[in-house]
């Protein structure tokens, strides 16, 4: 590329480098958390509440403490006699105790804590914990708790993380914890001037439930004392922010902390800031006991779910096909704790008009408490649920203007340096590419057999946007060994979607180091440097950064031992595959050959350091309006062609094509797999996912009660499509990918539907039920 984006040496860039873990996971041998060698551990087991909404009057725990092998029963009340407000946590606002403390705010809350000598002790006894309650009213329906009580909480308390939701502490009577306004221009005025010259508006009513992120592996945290120090073993993305976390917890110092993670079985932001940790933290430090927790099933579905969304929005364009206006009211069910939802509020408010030109955009975004468990991140950090919203609106603008949705998309896109709704420029987003790979890649304008037999047969295309998370921070350190491997140190955590492969693809890039030449340590905090998260696709850009920056660091300091050694400048030596090499003198000398030549010894290091932070503009709290609110932009398409059996209800996808704008692959093979990994997930949103309360109990917190796609229920055929834009400033012109193609997954689905039976869903999942009921009242109205 004339840019140079594209530059390297090292030839390990865009190169399809096979899994670091892959043997290891296919043989069985990769070890969890779970499986790591521990010192001995009590089991924790907790007694959780059975009410919504209720004041604890008492916790009697003595038939519990008479148990054979029990050690401890811990309350809340204990804890909070001991922490005081400090037990309060949570990433946006400090409301949340590991433990109830007064009132249980959902079912399924934990009570009490079990500490025994094996878990079959600790579930007896967690079962004699006896509570007495003394009931309040609840609120489950995120519109009711908008517009008033019963309250969740009593006043909002902002933790010290967000600095931006300062000004809401203390607010008292409400149930909205955040709420984010996006305003430009006259959405009024567009929409009736629009229609007053023959163009259209949709409007409608949408939802999306709360479903389970389902990862394979089960939450776990081990926590144990050290002397005047904390250990933790822990299933986490954050492993940085957990530390922060316990050490504010317990008041000692972040050096008094260490927290270890493993590779993760799957995560998708089930695991993400804390979940488990600060009450095994506070169990280990108040009773100086080595604890561990492993969550069942049934209690990682109460841990935390994706966001029931519903949004109330509309769409106009003129007569021309361009769209004029966009609003969008948005709710966000955050549950009985904010946790993250007012980022994710805000996040998602900011794209809920779409990928599209628009000058006239109104939204409200607000976050809400109600009496569930608490909702937090979940791929796609709640954009999916906007998108739902604004590809459905899209689709059927496109068919009331006369318009192909396809083209209709294409007349309306951002293009390069257009400036969002949001106030930030687009780069590095190409949407129209996207857009034409996925529909040429399902035969968008050929024929096609619309009816056979009891089978109707339909096409949809949904594109969505989404921001990064902004601003964050990344560290790396990189050990050069005199033997010419290197031991790569990054908090980032591998779930799966292969970052150790691809940082250490980056940094051999830079080394000209080949396949297994880099090791990526393990997340630990006594060793690995700070990185915000790992989390919103964000990784390869900002830990590539700082991994790309330590790599080249090295390079430099490479060469200027190489100059020492010729006697020549440092700018007429390079680095290649075979070593250094002087341009004047011709000169060769290998990396291993060099480090022992200057230190004299074999088994030597040389160490860099880097780091990488990125910046943002605040948006104004009026208008929403930014130059600079994110670093960069996620851009996907997702086309399907599926049919739809009349009889049954049941969606059968025969093709589907993913695409997504990853700025430059580093690995192509993990793009591929990311952009079809969440291409499935979505496919779980659309037509199977979703969790069922009843008062706030959930009634399918089972793996034999809630749906998943089967094997059997994938498409056909799936087409993942690498489109490359390269970014500016990422590494290598590289950004993130892992969210890309869940974004737009369900509306290109209901779009599809809509093409071959003539309905519109509003609500998802598409079930079969949902699905023949709308067609015998499509049947009724004829």
């Amino acid at each position: 590329m004339a840019n140079g984006l594209h530059s390297g040496a090292g030839g390990a860039v865009g190169e399809r480098w096979a899994r670091t873990d892959a043997r290891a996971k296919v043989r069985g041998e990769l070890r969890y958390a779970a499986d790591q060698p521990l010192r001995p551990c009590l089991d924790v087991v907790l007694h959780r509440a059975t009410r919504p909404h209720a004041l604890l009057e008492s916790v009697d725990v003595e038939d519990a403490l008479a148990v054979d092998g029990v050690v401890a029963v811990v309350t809340g009340a204990q804890l909070y006699e001991r922490f005081g407000d400090a037990l309060m946590t949570g990433p946006a606002f400090s409301d949340q105790p590991c433990l109830a403390v007064g009132k249980v705010r959902y079912v399924g809350e934990p009570v009490a804590a079990v500490i025994a000598r094996g878990l079959a002790p600790a579930r007896a006894a967690a079962e004699r914990v006896l509570v007495d309650y003394a009931e309040l009213d609840a609120v489950h329906d995120v519109d009711a708790a908008a517009a008033g009580g019963p309250y969740v909480h009593e006043e909002l308390r902002p933790s010290i993380i967000f600095g931006d939701l300062k000004h809401l502490r203390g607010k008292r009577d409400t149930n909205v914890n955040y709420e984010f306004n996006l305003r430009r221009g006259d959405v009024a005025a567009a929409e009736s001037e629009a229609l007053e010259r023959g163009g259209a508006t949709v409007r409608e009513e949408f939802w999306c439930p709360p479903t389970h992120h389902v990862p394979i592996e089960l939450p776990f945290t081990a926590a144990w004392r050290d002397g005047d120090r904390l250990e933790i073993l822990s299933t986490t993305q954050t492993p940085s922010y957990v530390r922060q976390s316990v050490a504010d917890l317990l008041g000692i110092p972040l050096n008094a902390v260490r927290v270890r993670s493993a590779p993760l079985g799957g995560s998708f932001g089930a695991k993400m800031y804390d979940r488990l940790e600060p009450l095994a933290a506070a169990l280990a430090w108040s009773q100086k006991l080595p604890v561990r927790i492993v969550a069942n099933r049934e209690e990682a579905f109460l841990l935390t779910t994706r966001h029931g969304v519903a949004v109330t929005s509309s769409m106009t364009a003129d007569a021309e096909g361009r769209i004029v206006a966009s609003s969008a009211d948005v709710r966000y069910d955050t549950g009985a704790y904010a946790d993250v939802g007012p980022r994710i509020t805000g996040k998602s408010g900011m794209v809920a008009a779409g990928p599209y030109r628009v000058d006239n955009v109104k939204v409200r975004s607000r976050c809400v408490y109600t009496n569930k468990p608490s909702a937090g991140p979940f791929r796609g950090f709640g954009v999916p649920q906007v998108t739902w919203s604004h590809e459905s609106l899209a689709d059927e603008l496109a068919r009331e203007c006369g318009i192909d949705p396809a083209e209709f998309r294409r007349r309306n896109l951002l293009r390069e340096g257009d400036v969002s709704a949001v106030g930030t420029p687009i780069h590095s987003a190409d949407f129209l590419g996207c857009l034409d790979a996925v529909t040429e890649a399902v035969g968008w304008n050929t024929p096609l057999q619309r009816e056979q037999g009891r089978l109707r047969r339909g096409r949809g295309v949904a594109v969505g946007l989404k921001a990064v998370l902004t601003p964050t921070i990344s560290n790396a350190v990189l050990q050069l060994n005199q033997d010419s491997s290197a031991t790569l140190l990054i908090s980032t955590v591998d779930m799966g979607q292969g970052s150790d492969t691809i940082m250490a693809q980056i940094a051999a890039e830079a080394l000209c180091l080949g396949e297994g030449q880099v090791r990526v340590v393990t997340a630990d905090t006594d060793v690995t440097p700070y990185d915000t998260i790992t989390a919103g696709s964000r990784s390869t850009y900002h830990t590539g950064n700082a991994v790309r920056r330590a790599a080249e660091a090295m390079r430099d300091k490479l060469v200027g031992l190489a100059a020492e050694r010729f006697g020549v400048p440092a700018t007429d030596v390079k680095l290649t595959a075979d070593g250094l090499v002087s341009a004047q003198t011709q000169q060769r000398v290998s990396i291993p050959e060099l480090l022992h030549g200057h230190f004299g010894a074999r088994g030597t290091t040389l160490t860099t350091e880097a780091n990488f932070t990125t910046s943002w503009v605040p948006y104004d709290h009026e208008t929403g309006q930014s130059e600079r609110v994110t670093e960069h932009w996620f851009a996907g398409a997702v086309a399907a062609q599926l049919t739809v059996d009349t009889e049954t209800g049941r969606v059968h996808i025969e093709h589907l094509a993913v695409a997504g704008d990853v700025g430059r692959a580093i690995n192509p093979t993990l793009v591929e797999q990311q952009l079809t990994g969440a291409a499935i997930m979505g496919v779980g949103h659309a037509l199977f996912d979703q969790l069922v309360f009843d008062e706030g109990q959930i009634v399918n917190g089972t793996l034999l009660d809630y749906q998943l796609p089967s094997v059997l229920d994938l498409p056909d055929k799936i087409t993942p499509i690498i489109v490359e834009s390269p970014h500016r400033t990422g590494p290598y012109g590289a950004k993130g990918v892992g969210e890309t193609t869940i974004i737009p997954l369900a509306p290109a689905i209901a779009n599809a539907v809509r093409d071959a039976i003539g309905i519109r869903f509003a609500r998802l999942p598409l079930t079969p039920e949902r699905i023949l009921t709308a067609l015998a009242a499509q049947e009724t109205h004829k």
